[in-house]
């Protein structure tokens, strides 16, 4: 009996000690997103200049190392942008993510999908506002704030280059990137 509670101790010990603080965020190693569990894959911080804006974590349902194994990777993910900035206005949010595509995916940065994507985005964020982004095989794009849905978009393309906005050749933060893919 004594070693069955000491084992149940290390086990609710342990799964606690999976969670990870990044910039004073805790990074959940898990989430549920669609019926899904994904884990984490890794997190980074996402600066402008020497001013950090948000924590970033990347969900999968198989852990990957390089964006050739992220973008191949048929299941799910989801992308976690935990504000820490005072606040961000969304024209900011809108701009980065419009050289983000146009950086990396300049076919579909003049969409009319990557266009409704970033008309999901109506409201500043502050510190302490959650932000995902969840990317499906099927070609769905979900965002929500705070937990509340802000619209879907359905396009295998905007997928791809969404992802390519934190893992393209011009990401919008190296070292995030490499954080995200848990190489940081």
């Amino acid at each position: 009996m004594r070693t069955l509670a000491f084992a149940l101790s290390f086990l609710l010990l342990s799964s606690h000690a999976l969670a990870l603080d990044v910039a004073g965020v805790n990074v959940a190693p898990t989430v549920s997103a669609r019926g899904k569990t994904l884990a984490l894959n890794g997190a980074g911080i996402r600066k402008k200049l020497f001013v950090k804006v948000y924590v970033g974590s990347l969900y999968t349902e198989r852990r990957v190392t390089t964006p050739a194994q992220l973008l191949a990777d048929p299941g799910e993910k989801l992308i976690r942008m935990s504000f820490v900035h005072k606040k961000v206005e969304k024209e900011k949010i809108i701009e980065a993510f419009t050289e983000g595509l146009a950086n990396n995916s300049p076919g579909v940065a003049r969409s009319a999908e990557a266009k409704a994507f970033l008309s999901l985005i109506t409201a500043d964020f502050v510190a302490g506002d959650t932000v995902d982004i969840f990317l499906s095989p099927d070609g769905t794009v979900a965002a929500s704030h705070n937990g509340k849905a802000l619209g879907t978009v359905r396009s295998p393309a905007l997928v791809q280059g969404v992802l390519l906005i934190w893992f393209g050749e011009k990401p919008a933060d190296g070292g995030l990137k490499k954080g995200m893919l848990g190489q940081g």
